[in-house]
């Protein structure tokens, strides 16, 4: 839990009195390859610190075809956040790509806080403003940078992650196919 603390207060210090009712909020669980923090049209319920491990997010078309629209490695806040906000069905579930150890707590338990800490309010605007900006930036990643300029980017935001999870999970995640990653894979590679 103390890496949570570390991970929070980087983004905005928290008080030792606010610590006091947050730590409680908390519970340790652990997640093995396949398992889903939050699952496909279900109400999301809680948020999660993710301490270790790799998760993914993504959504499935009509012809069940899965895309990748985010991952989420150690360190890193985790939660269907608008499933949480819009108290709507979740549509991008999250699931464990290794081993995962994560801090969880009812999201109607931290909205409390918010409401109660006014530093604990402004470390949840400022987490939302990431989750903005973080956005804006992958949509804009999508639309303008080929499929190689994409890739590159994948290594230095996610570096080792290409060792850890199968191909076609990154190809999902740049748009492209797991042949097309090969051959840029190649490409990059002879140059």
């Amino acid at each position: 839990m103390n890496r949570l603390k570390i991970f929070l207060n980087s983004i905005s210090e928290l008080s030792e009195e606010t610590w006091k009712e947050v730590f409680p909020l908390f519970t340790k669980v652990e997640l093995s390859p396949g398992d889903f923090f939050v699952k496909e049209n279900v109400h999301a319920k809680k948020i999660a610190f993710l301490e270790e491990g790799i998760l993914r997010a993504f959504f499935t078309n009509k012809e069940a075809k899965e895309y990748n629209k985010q991952f989420f490695v150690d360190a890193s806040l985790i939660g269907a956040y608008s499933s949480l906000l819009s108290n709507e069905r979740n549509k991008i579930p999250q699931q464990a790509l290794s081993k995962c150890t994560l801090w969880e707590a009812k999201y109607s338990d931290i909205k409390k806080l918010f409401e109660k800490f006014h530093d604990f309010e402004k470390l949840g605007r400022k987490i939302a403003e990431y989750y903005f900006l973080e956005k804006e930036r992958k949509e804009l990643e999508m639309a303008l940078l080929n499929a190689t300029e994409r890739y590159v980017l994948f290594k230095k935001s996610f570096p080792n992650l290409e060792q850890k999870i199968p191909q076609y999970h990154i190809a999902s995640y740049l748009g492209i196919t797991a042949t097309q990653l090969s051959r840029l894979r190649n490409k990059l590679l002879k140059e």
